[in-house]
């Protein structure tokens, strides 16, 4: 049907509500249902206080990798700025699963939020700050991959006086920047080995996707040639149920204040006063399915690479047929 490579992914990181004693049962089933990629985030803090489950994802995905077949895994996404993690941390994080699963792993990338690292950090960048931060340590995370003898980082914010990673990757680990503002898809046009962010498809088009072209062309890169993808969320089911679900679980993310609020009871608070009409323009809800393809085929005609779907749905199980059965086979049956 579609000439250029289109995949479709699913933010799993909620599958748990599901299934509380981590059978992993869910994630099996969405390799069967015919996803591509399963995604996970990576926090400290939950956004939400009411969500419990806030597995460690380094821990996670070797495991669901090695009980699924050849579906791939991704983290969405980690943040090596020096809070949790040194960027050497992640080199080698990544570099051992793709050892173990080569090809399987992907590697998301983003500044982060203040409630997963001002801890960590012990105080809290400004956006600038962080950006730099993150510039610099996916520079350090490529050199450690690559790099085949000792070599010193002069960083302004990471400095190895002798770095060398003994373990490489097998396969070239695609690198997924996170931009979801005007300011940060430039930067991720000049860096980025891919472009992930979260957009309805009238801010892709009019403000993330331009922005991101105009950083590529100033430094030389075709931004037809970088892979884009767009997750959005939403659930399948009775309106009502799905929208007291995302604001239980995820609305809060959805405020752009809360990305520096350190306080996931405060973030929760914050996501319940929102009002459910807004959840309805900014969240796909459909009680079908019908309309989750209509917004998938929207941004693949965009050129978009990859949508990952991020499921509040009411019913998992209904979730996964109805994409089993009718969402994904429409994107990968050949249409006359």
């Amino acid at each position: 049907m579609f000439a250029r490579k289109f995949e479709i992914g699913i933010d799993a990181s909620f599958t748990f509500l599901f299934d509380e004693e981590y059978t992993l049962k869910h994630l099996v089933r969405m390799e069967k249902a015919g996803f591509d990629v399963l995604w996970f985030g990576d926090h400290f803090y939950p956004w939400h206080h009411s969500f419990r489950h806030n597995f460690y994802v380094w821990s996670l995905l070797p495991v669901v990798l090695s009980r699924t077949k050849t579906i791939k895994g991704g983290v969405a996404v980690t943040v090596p700025i020096g809070g949790r993690y040194h960027p050497a941390l992640i080199a080698q994080a990544s570099a051992t699963i793709d050892v173990m699963f080569p090809g399987r792993l992907l590697l998301g990338v983003g500044a982060g939020e203040a409630m997963s690292e001002q801890q960590f950090l012990g105080f809290w960048p400004k956006w600038g700050e962080r950006m730099e931060r993150l510039i610099e340590g996916v520079e350090l995370i490529k050199k450690l991959w690559h790099e085949q003898d000792f070599f010193k980082f002069e960083g302004r914010y990471f400095k190895m006086p002798m770095a060398f990673l003994y373990l490489k990757p097998k396969t070239e680990i695609p690198i997924y920047f996170s931009a979801i503002g005007e300011k940060s898809a430039y930067i991720a046009g000049k860096y980025a080995d891919r472009l992930m962010t979260v957009a309805d498809a009238k801010k892709y088009s009019a403000i993330i996707l331009p922005s991101f072209e105009k950083g590529a062309r100033e430094v030389g890169r075709d931004p037809e040639l970088i892979e884009k993808v767009v997750e959005i969320g939403g659930g399948i089911g009775d309106p009502k149920k799905v929208i007291k679900k995302i604001k239980t679980y995820i609305a809060g993310a959805t405020i752009k204040e809360m990305f520096n609020e350190p306080d996931p009871r405060k973030i929760e608070e914050a996501g319940s006063k929102i009002e459910d009409e807004q959840v309805m323009r900014s969240m796909y809800i459909s009680e079908t399915g019908s309309e989750i393809i209509e917004v998938i085929e929207k941004f693949m005609r965009l050129g978009v690479n990859q949508v990952i779907w991020g499921d509040f749905s009411e019913d998992i199980n209904r979730m996964l047929r109805i994409f089993k059965t009718k969402i994904i086979p429409y994107f990968k049956e050949e249409k006359e």
